[in-house]
């Protein structure tokens, strides 16, 4: 198993920037790929941006191309996702998870941390 725990988020003005965590633990080893994921009140879940662990490559979903950036620390374990250029169609709760090698989706998911811009 994997634990992995969000930090980071809060409340930031439109135009603003926040970064988010996720500290990694347990079977890190295990990692194939480490994603970002979005859920606002009444919405469906939203792929955000991933980053394959080892290679580094990085996807964005198209909401949030060229605002977001997504990178990880494979030393400390942790993913990061900075975020400028916010927007109150960002608000919403942020969640990491993990794919693990050998699987074909994301298997263990953080608690969500609470992102919330203002217009």
């Amino acid at each position: 198993q994997v634990q992995l725990v969000e930090s980071g988020g809060g409340f930031v003005q439109a135009g603003g920037s926040l970064r988010l965590s996720c500290a990694a633990s347990g079977r890190t080893f295990s990692i194939y790929q480490m994603g970002w994921f979005r859920q606002a009140p009444g919405k469906e879940r939203e792929f955000v941006a991933a980053i394959t662990w080892t290679s580094g490559n990085t996807f964005y979903g198209d909401s949030v191309k060229g605002r977001f950036t997504i990178s990880r620390d494979n030393t400390k374990n942790t993913m990061y996702l900075q975020m400028n250029s916010l927007k109150p169609e960002d608000t919403a709760v942020y969640y990491c998870a993990i794919k693990q090698r050998g699987e074909g989706g994301y298997s263990q998911w953080g608690q969500g941390t609470q992102v919330t811009v203002s217009s």
